[in-house]
């Protein structure tokens, strides 16, 4: 069982040991896949044109990359584009049974323009175009069966097509060769193929790329290997990776700018050599890659590699000042501190302390009795001191020793003016150590001080600073010699927090938290917030507080989106901001933990939870990039784009005033950010804000003249060059100035007639008002006229009041006299009948006579007329045939007399009264329930 167990242990640490000599620092590699350019998944071939647009054979189509937006322009004959080559402005490509060139047109975009058509029916059934290669005026399409070879002057073409299967052409120098299998290596001479090399193993193996070396050729092949022509002689050729190299099946491969080769495998990922053959880079799916299948290699004008995978896209900043290393099998663990120290590399993990040569690329090794949590790393009096979970140890060159255990240990300080006596901070509050003899051992904790004291720094008065994530900063005051905290307080600013730390740099002591960068102020002995570097935490950038001081007097901190790093000013007290665009989720440290240390004039390493990178600050020289107007789009309301002419002024009509402008700049660099400002002249005076968007779109833009200007910002140096776009948005026709002089006239003309319809409006007005103020005089004078008649009739009133009363009187007179008469006629009548006297007779005469007088009925008549005006004429004209003795009793009843009052006035008894009465109803036509005095009265 131990045998197993022993057995096993040993299987474990060679695997660790193979980790170790396998691990790779790689350059970072931008990955696009099918999803991302939109387009099909594999990609045959790349090339690149003067502008550093790149482009990509794709199953789908041509594929065109210009750092910003991906463009598809399907294959002309919708079947897979096998091969493409930029030669000046033209991008040659070869698909099945069709080869020709695209151009660019005025508004940005490609036309695709064939050359095949032009020889149709010289077309061998079922060829493929594998391969373009140009040399001075000559394009060479090659497919399996033949080379067409045409000549962009006069548009002519010559074959060679005497071999039965040609895998593939290249170009060397100023000549053209292929490689015919079965049959040997060619060279083209005049249009015709020359035998170069007729050996078996150049006839049998087929040959990916050939380089030039010295006075000769070598052939990469398949799976042989490397061989050298050189006199017409082939011999094999190692490189010094050959042992790695040759298992592995080579599908593409290319000699670099260098010198040194790129290998793509069929199932190996990519080989990346020197220029003696030597492995640089061995690249797999597993170390970064987005597919193990290379089917195409190019190298661009920046040097970055980019690969035409089986799935998909990848492009290696070989020259980026950045390489990673990704601890994928967990044996390094999460890097917490990291130092050079003596020609060797310190890491401390969460593992353990490691090391390594800084002089060779051999991998970390595990420190012998250090496994376990490693806070930090400190050199100090020329040892090396690390903070580890079990106490400090000192780490020399043959061993290493504990030298305190009492408590883990988080960080290491010396003292001004006392260098044989140094701080450190552990999980129970601060303690001392002392050099004795030449050797460091630890003298005694400050008593009265238990607080764990992770971060801390002490001042030009020996004051310790400690930084606590949820206490605040804390001054402690020790005594002279630091055996005890005399006192210590928590400072009421800067507020605590989360990840915050303290750092000491040009000697004032630092803070860092979510509430900014304070710099603590000597004489006041408080914080004040420095604006300057705070600045860099705007936009939610803040991830952690931790602020790293390196040997070369530079203060680094990590934000959401860089890497800061600060230095001195020429000429004052404030300090200089610079910064590196690496993401906080790509540096991915632990939170609260990053570091990063110098560990050579210009390396920088820092630590991952998964690893480490290597930054190289030297390097981060950012090549000039001009900033390219790629498209210029409009459209109207509801409708599609329309792309515009680039090159001339564009001019719009009024409702094509929505424009999008697309703009890049052709930079690969996966750390190098590139920003945009525009503005837009005839709408706004200034600059936008910088933003890594990539395209504006202008929306409802007013008639008018505009000039659209844009520049790139990348890695914070502004390109010479300033983008312009002028056009015109031209006025509607009902806002042109045509328009405007008819306005102009038709204004004319209606302010005349509206002038004149208003002075005849207010003439008619007038003569209205004066019509009505006629018309108020005259409901004035009538008015007058009304009160007068009033007046008049208040009179006459009155009048036929004293009338009424007069007819009364005389009425009552009458009936008064005439029953006066009668009493005394009836009186004088017995006295006749009992004396018979003559003169009796003689005054009965006399009564009757003044009874029956017309002048009493006249006075009457006179008197009722007066009251009751024209009744009577009605009533005759009404009813012709009454009588005057008719008139005189309608003319009693008017009055409402009764029968009995009537009766004397008319001299006739009651009886006679109602038979006049009943006669003068029949006069007047009353049916029976009719009422005479109603109807007499209704007249």
């Amino acid at each position: 069982m131990r045998f197993f167990q022993s057995f096993f242990n040993a299987i474990l640490i060679v695997l660790l040991f193979v980790s170790q000599l396998t691990a790779q620092e790689l350059p970072p590699i931008v990955k696009y896949g099918s999803t991302v350019y939109g387009a099909g998944n594999q990609n045959w071939m790349v090339t690149q044109d003067n502008n550093q647009f790149v482009y990509f054979a794709n199953n789908e189509g041509l594929l065109e990359f210009n750092g910003s937006n991906w463009s598809l322009y399907p294959s002309p004959n919708e079947t897979i584009i096998r091969s493409v080559k930029v030669v000046g402005d033209k991008i040659y490509s070869g698909c099945y049974m069709e080869f020709g060139f695209w151009k660019r047109q005025a508004n940005g975009t490609l036309k695709y323009n064939s050359l095949s058509q032009k020889i149709k029916s010289k077309l061998i059934e079922d060829e493929h175009f594998w391969n373009i290669i140009n040399l001075d005026h000559w394009v060479l399409f090659q497919s399996f069966n033949r080379i067409y070879v045409y000549n962009s002057k006069d548009g002519s073409f010559q074959f060679i097509d005497n071999h039965p299967y040609i895998f593939r052409c290249y170009k060397i120098n100023n000549s053209i060769y292929f490689q015919a299998v079965g049959e040997g290596f060619y060279e083209v001479v005049n249009g015709k193929s020359v035998l170069v090399c007729d050996d078996d193993r150049i006839k049998t193996n087929r040959i990916v790329e050939v380089y030039k070396h010295k006075d000769g050729l070598l052939f990469q092949t398949e799976r042989a290997g490397v061989f050298k022509l050189e006199d017409k002689v082939l011999t094999p050729f190692y490189f010094e990776s050959e042992s790695e190299l040759k298992p592995n099946s080579i599908f593409c491969a290319k000699m670099l700018s260098d010198g040194g080769f790129a290998l793509g495998t069929i199932s190996n990922g990519i080989f990346i050599l020197d220029k003696q053959g030597k492995t640089r880079y061995h690249i797999t799916q597993n170390s970064g890659l987005s597919n193990n299948t290379i089917l195409s290699i190019n190298e661009d004008d920046d040097n970055n590699l980019w690969l035409g995978l089986d799935n998909g896209i990848d492009c290696i900043n070989l020259q980026s000042p950045i390489k990673s290393y990704k601890d994928d099998s967990g044996f390094l663990g999460t890097v917490y501190a990291s130092i050079k120290f003596k020609d060797k590399i310190y890491v401390g993990t969460n593992q353990g302390l490691f090391s390594k040569s800084a002089l060779t690329n051999e991998g970390f090794s595990l420190v012998n009795g250090t496994k376990g949590q490693v806070w930090t790393l400190f050199e100090y009096d020329n040892q090396l001191f690390c903070g580890h979970d079990l106490g400090t140890f000192l780490i020399g060159q043959t061993g290493i020793s504990l030298i305190y255990k009492q408590s883990g240990t988080w960080k290491f300080n010396s003292l001004p003016n006392r260098p044989n006596i140094m701080l450190q901070g552990n999980y129970n509050g601060i303690s001392v150590l002392e050099k004795k003899n030449g050797s460091w051992t630890f003298r005694n904790k400050i008593e009265g001080f238990d607080i764990s004291s992770r971060y801390f720094e002490v001042d030009n008065k020996n004051e310790i600073y400690v930084g606590h994530e949820y206490k605040g900063i804390i001054k402690v005051t020790a005594n002279a010699d630091f055996s005890k905290a005399k006192k210590f307080e928590v400072l009421k600013s800067p507020s605590k927090g989360k990840h915050i730390s303290l750092a000491k740099y040009n000697g004032t002591i630092y803070y860092a938290g979510r509430s900014g960068i304070f710099r603590l102020n000597a004489k006041t002995g408080s914080f004040e917030k420095d604006h300057n570097l705070s600045s860099i935490l705007k936009n939610n950038e803040y991830i952690s507080g931790k602020l790293n001081v390196d040997k070369s007097n530079k203060m680094w901190f990590f934000t959401k989106n860089y890497i800061y790093y600060f230095t001195s000013g020429n000429f004052d007290k404030g300090l200089k901001k610079h910064k590196i665009s690496i993401p906080f989720s790509i540096t991915n440290p632990m939170i609260g933990y990053e570091n990063i240390t110098q560990i050579s004039d210009n390396e920088y390493f820092v630590g991952k939870t998964d690893g480490y990178f290597i930054i190289n600050l030297s390097d981060f020289r950012v090549k000039t990039h001009n900033i390219i107007l790629t498209e210029v789009s409009v459209n109207k309301l509801s409708q599609p784009l329309v792309n515009l002419s680039i090159s001339e002024v564009g001019e719009l009509s009024h409702d094509e005033n929505n424009l999008i402008f697309n703009y890049a700049v052709p930079q690969y660099n996966r750390f190098i950010d590139v920003e945009y400002q525009f503005m837009l002249e005839g709408q706004q005076g200034q600059w936008s804000e910088w933003s890594a968007k990539s395209s504006v779109n202008f929306k409802n833009l007013e008639p008018g003249d505009y000039t659209f200007k844009v520049r790139a910002k990348i890695a914070n140096s502004l390109p010479g060059n300033i983008v312009e776009y002028k056009f015109t948005i031209l006025k509607p026709w009902y806002a042109t100035n045509l328009a405007w002089l008819v306005y102009l006239l038709l204004f004319i003309t209606m302010a005349y007639y509206i002038n004149k319809a208003y002075r005849n409006y207010y003439r008619k007005q007038e003569e209205k008002l004066i019509e009505e103020n006629n018309l108020l005089l005259e409901i004035a004078a009538l008015e007058n006229e009304q009160q007068l008649m009033k007046l008049r009739n208040e009179q006459l009133s009155q009048d036929v009041d004293a009338k009424n009363r007069e007819l009364a009187v005389s009425t009552m007179s009458l009936i008064k006299k005439n029953e006066l008469l009668n009493i005394i006629k009836e009186d004088l009548k017995k006295s006749s009948e009992e004396n018979s006297g003559r003169n009796i007779k003689s005054v009965i005469s006399t009564i009757n006579r003044n009874i029956t007088e017309d002048d009493s009925w006249n006075v009457f008549k006179e008197a009722f007329d007066n009251a009751d005006k024209d009744f009577l004429k009605k009533i005759k004209a009404a009813h012709p045939s009454l009588t005057p003795s008719d008139l005189k009793l309608c003319a009693y009843l008017r009055l409402n007399l009764s029968s009995k009052e009537i009766a004397p006035m008319l001299n006739i008894s009651i009886r006679s009264v109602e038979i006049k009465r009943y006669r003068l109803r029949k006069k007047l036509n009353l049916l029976h329930d009719d009422g005479l005095a109603n109807y007499i009265l209704s007249v």
